[in-house]
C-alpha cells in the first residue's frame, strides 16, 4: 500500500494531463473580425489567427497530409508546406466545404523540386470537411497536404480572410 501511495502524485499529474486533452475545443467566436494573419503550428495542430497584431482565436485540431512531418517538397508526398505563403483565392464549389487556396509553391519550391527532377505539386488549401462525409470529422490527418478545419471553422474563416492575407506555416 505504501508504494502504492509513492505514485500517487504521478497519477494525480496524469490524470489531470488528460483531463486537459480532452478539453472541448474553444467555442468559435461569429462573426471573426477581419483576419490580417494566419499562423500554422503543425507539430501542435493548431492555427492561430490574428487581427490588428492581436491573436483573436485559436483553432484546435487542424488536420493535415497524410505524412505531416517536414516541409512538402514534392507532388504526391502528402505532406503540408512551411514557409510564408498567402491566401490568394477562395473555392465556393469546393468538394471540401469551401477551401481558400494557399499560394504554395513559391519561387523556392519549384526550384528545389525542379533540381530533383520533380515537380512541386500545388492545390494547397485551408477546406472543410469534405462534402460527402456525413458524420462530424474524418478522424486523424488525411488530406493530400492541405489543411482541414471544421465545417463551421472554415465558413468563420470564409467570412474573415480576405485575398492577400499571409499564411506562415510552421513546423
Amino acid at each position: 500500500m505504501r508504494g502504492a501511495l509513492r505514485f500517487a502524485p504521478l497519477l494525480l499529474l496524469f490524470g489531470i494531463a488528460a483531463a486537459e486533452a480532452q478539453a472541448p475545443p474553444q467555442p468559435l467566436p461569429r462573426p471573426l473580425p477581419e483576419i490580417d494573419l494566419i499562423r500554422v503550428r503543425k507539430a501542435a495542430r493548431i492555427m492561430e489567427l490574428y487581427a490588428d497584431e492581436r491573436l483573436v482565436h485559436v483553432i484546435e485540431h487542424i488536420q493535415l497530409g497524410d505524412e505531416p512531418v517536414g516541409p512538402k517538397r514534392f507532388e504526391g508526398d502528402e505532406r503540408t508546406p512551411e514557409g510564408r505563403y498567402a491566401i490568394d483565392w477562395a473555392n465556393p464549389q469546393s468538394a471540401y466545404h469551401l477551401s481558400l487556396h494557399i499560394s504554395y509553391p513559391s519561387a523556392a519550391d519549384r526550384a528545389y523540386a525542379a533540381s530533383h527532377g520533380r515537380s512541386a505539386g500545388g492545390m494547397i488549401m485551408i477546406h472543410g470537411q469534405p462534402n460527402s462525409w456525413t458524420q462530424g470529422r474524418v478522424p486523424g490527418d488525411w488530406t493530400d497536404g492541405c489543411i482541414a478545419v471544421s465545417d463551421d471553422e472554415i465558413e468563420a474563416l470564409w467570412e474573415a480572410v480576405a485575398d492577400g492575407t499571409p499564411i506562415e506555416i510552421l513546423p
